[in-house]
Formats: C-alpha cells, structure tokens, sequence
C-alpha cells in the first residue's frame, strides 16, 4: 500500500479529496436539497482556496527563508488582521463595524495587508537578499507591536463592542461569503498558477543564493516576486476566513512527508490537496459526526502547534 502512495501520490490525494468534497456536498441532503446545495457549495470552494492558499504561501515563504519551520505568519499578517477589525470597531463602533459592506471590508483588508507587506519587503530587501533575515525578524518585532496595540485598545473598549472583535478574529471556515470568495479566489487561484509556472526556478532557488546565481538564476527579482505572492495568498485567506496560524506547517509537512523530495513542481500541488483533504475532512467530520460547526480552526491550531515543537525538538530548523 504504502508502495503505490509513494508511487502516486498526487494521484491517490486528488481522489481522495474528490470523495471527501463528493461526502461534504451531498451527504444527508434531505428534501431542502435547493437551498442547502448552494451553501455547502460555497463553503466547500472557501476551504478549497483558502488551503491551497495556505499551503502554497507557506512552501513558497519557506524557499525563500530557507527553513522549513516558519510560516508567513510569522511576518506579523495575523497580527494586523486582528489589529484592523479592533481598530475599526473602536472607530466606528459594534453597529458600524457590522454595517459595513463586506466587500468594501474585504478589499481594505485585503489592500492595508498587501501594502504593508510591500513595505515591508521593498524597504529590508532593497540592499538586497541577504536582508531576508533581518526581514524576519522585522516582522516578528511587527507582530508584537501589533498584537499589543490590539491588546491596549480591547482593554478601553466596550464589552459588547469587544465581543464583536472576538467573533471576527477567529477564523472560521463556515462563514465564507460567495461574493467575496469570487474576488479572492480568483486572485487567489491566479496567485497559485503563477507559482506553479516558476516550480523550476523555484527548485533553483532552494539551492541556495550563491548556487542558484551561479546557475543564471535571476534570484533579487525572483524573491521579491515570491514574496509577493505570499503577501497576496496570506491577506485574501486570512481576509476570507480569519487568521491561521500554523495550518501551513502541518499540511506543508506533511507534503514533504508523502512527496519524498524538494522539487516543487510535486511539492506544491501536494501541499495543496492535503491542505483541502485536512480542511474538508475535518470540517465533514465536525458537521456531520460532531455536530459543531466552528471548532475546526481550534483543533488545527492546537495540532499545528504540537507539529511547531515537534519540529522544535527534533532540530529540524532547516
């Protein structure tokens, strides 16, 4: 058995996860079939973009950092995801907060977190790659500050108003609207075929930057690119569902797990099915057998950070 899946591995995961989002859409339909079709559906394509968002970022972050620990949220994007639904409560209040047009939200969402990241990357890279660290730890010392001034600003707000920004922070995978995963899937989805088109030069790149610049490889421009993508994946999946932090970790090492290798090419659509597998089985799991609707994030975050310290402990820094 274990002979085929490495054999097949891409093929076996896409199976499996045609069955599970065949068991997600269609099991115990009941007579509301018309109404309940469309909501499953969409849900099923929100967690579809959202993984495949995650797990690409994720692998494209950690060729560019070199280091299989880390994920994008370490560059502080959840941290100003919390930052902005607690700053707009504050300005606007609870009853304003929820006025708001959800794709006039999600575009200045989406807009602040791709800006910053922009910055960010433009103003520590610009003297070139050998910064990435400090861009790192940038963003590290960024999500902190983030984190506090969402602290500090909670702590003078209303209860009711606090509530509010409690009920928009944790990610849930069940409230994804159609309209928005329109917007952000398709810029999300054109994101991850970009990515695939560079799984070559991508391979270059994980070799190291003095290798890959021996070898031709236009390796500044290249990176700013990458990174570029993995601001755009990281800001519509967290604007669509809600921060995650160590989703990428676990399904991208899980992909380097069953793949076997570091070609990309086989990396990233298989850190992609396993991200949907996880999300939808989870998720099928959780509705259908458990009857909770939202507790899926909590169980993923949980096992992502045991993953963390099991990476931790057994030294795997690279």
């Amino acid at each position: 058995m274990m002979a085929v899946v490495r054999a097949h591995p891409l093929a076996l995961l896409a199976l499996c996860l045609l069955g599970l989002g065949a068991a997600y859409l269609f099991a115990g339909l009941g007579p509301n079939a018309g109404f309940i079709l469309p909501l499953r559906a969409t849900r099923l394509g929100g967690m579809l973009v959202v993984g495949a968002s995650i797990a690409v970022a994720t692998v494209l972050f950690q060729t560019v950092a070199q280091n299989r620990i880390l994920t994008p949220s370490i560059m502080g994007f959840d941290a100003l995801y919390v930052l902005m639904q607690t700053a707009l409560v504050a300005v606007i209040g609870a009853v304003g907060f929820t006025s708001l047009p959800k794709a006039l939200k999600f575009g200045l969402e989406v807009g602040v977190m791709i800006t910053a990241a922009v910055l960010l990357f433009g103003t520590l890279l610009g003297r070139g790659p050998r910064d990435v660290a400090r861009m790192i730890l940038t963003g590290v010392i960024l999500g902190v500050l983030f984190r506090s001034l969402s602290g500090f600003v909670a702590r003078v707000m209303d209860p009711n108003a606090y509530s509010v920004v409690q009920s928009v922070t944790f990610a849930s995978f069940t409230r994804i609207d159609a309209t928005l995963l329109l917007i952000g899937g398709s810029a999300a989805l054109a994101a991850i075929a970009l990515a695939f088109a560079l799984s070559r030069r991508l391979d270059v790149m994980a070799l190291g930057r003095p290798v890959a610049v021996s070898l031709g490889l236009g390796y500044e421009r290249l990176m700013l690119l990458v990174l570029a993508l993995v601001a755009l994946l990281v800001s519509v999946s967290t604007a669509l569902v809600g921060p995650v932090a160590f989703f990428g970790l676990i399904v991208v090492g899980l992909a380097h797990a069953l793949v076997g290798a570091d070609r990309h090419a086989r990396l990233l659509p298989a850190a992609a099915l396993i991200a949907g597998i996880v999300l939808v089985g989870g998720q099928l799991i959780f509705e259908r057998l458990i009857g909770q609707q939202s507790t899926l994030s909590v169980v993923v975050e949980c096992v992502g950070g045991l993953v963390f310290l099991w990476l931790l402990l057994k030294g795997r820094v690279r």
